[in-house]
């Protein structure tokens, strides 16, 4: 299918604002999930959005930005992997690996500018001597707008201006390609999974993983829906014994201090 122009437009301009949000981490509405799901609702395909999204996610789960290291965009994996599907009409898992250059372009792009905005380091420096403060929120205005920009420039090239020589690419492609891409996007959310997993994973959380495999794998169910709404009730008695730990703790304390004013006062 053809994205037209408005579409393109209002692509460029989610990108802007995702992009913003993605250079701050302020609302993390960044995430694949989120960005893929948008960009559904601007192409009139929400469903072909969540597929994409949730299978985007999942591969960039253990991928965060720490400190001047940045792991590939995922603001680009979201996009252009929905945009793909779209147009070419592959499989969310074809697009999985279809949108990895183009995340990889904008990870490069967002590198080059942690470098060239160190030159205006100085000026902030000086700026905060003389408590220019309007002078900082210039600068720091400015090199978001360039930011800003940039997202939206390389949304809009990629999703509406080349979108004709992406869709014959990818239909020129032989079939054994097409098939790989399609193994690789399926195993690229388990591998996302298994690096959260180490980080995250720890004994006292074995049991929930284990009843959501189980509930995932071995129970028939027309959606997880199932499987959301049990992880529902895990975090609820997780929340509510956490509480109750609190509180036993507080009447333990409070029956120790009782007791010691009991033996000062004797």
């Amino acid at each position: 299918m053809e994205i037209t122009l408005l579409q393109g437009i209002m692509l460029a301009i989610a990108a802007m604002i995702l992009g913003i949000d993605f250079w701050l981490e302020a609302f993390f509405l960044f995430r694949p999930l989120v960005v893929s799901t948008i960009v559904g609702i601007i192409l009139n395909n929400v469903e072909l959005g969540l597929k994409c999204g949730a299978l985007i996610e999942l591969a960039f789960a253990g991928l965060t930005p720490a400190g001047g290291t940045q792991p590939p965009n995922p603001v680009l994996a979201g996009f252009m992997g929905t945009v793909l599907a779209y147009t070419t009409g592959c499989t969310p898992e074809q697009a999985l690996g279809l949108c990895l250059p183009f995340s990889f372009l904008m990870q490069y792009i967002i590198l080059f500018y942690y470098s060239a905005f160190s030159f205006f380091m100085g000026k902030m420096d000086n700026y905060a001597e003389t408590g220019n403060t309007k002078g900082i929120a210039s600068i720091n205005l400015l090199l978001t707008g360039i930011v800003a920009i940039t997202y939206g420039v390389v949304v809009f090239l990629c999703a509406y201006v080349a979108q004709e020589p992406m869709a014959a690419f990818v239909n020129s492609m032989p079939e054994f390609i097409t098939h790989g891409l399609e193994v690789a996007g399926g195993i690229l959310p388990a591998v996302g999974f298994g690096m959260l997993l180490r980080v995250m994973m720890k004994a006292k959380y074995a049991p929930y993983f284990i009843a959501g495999f189980l509930m995932a794998c071995f129970c028939a169910m027309p959606n997880l829906l199932p499987v959301a709404l049990l992880g529902t009730v895990f975090a609820l008695i997780d929340f509510f014994a956490s509480k109750q730990r609190k509180e036993d703790i507080k009447e333990a304390l409070a029956e120790i201090n009782q007791g010691g004013m009991t033996n000062g006062g004797i």
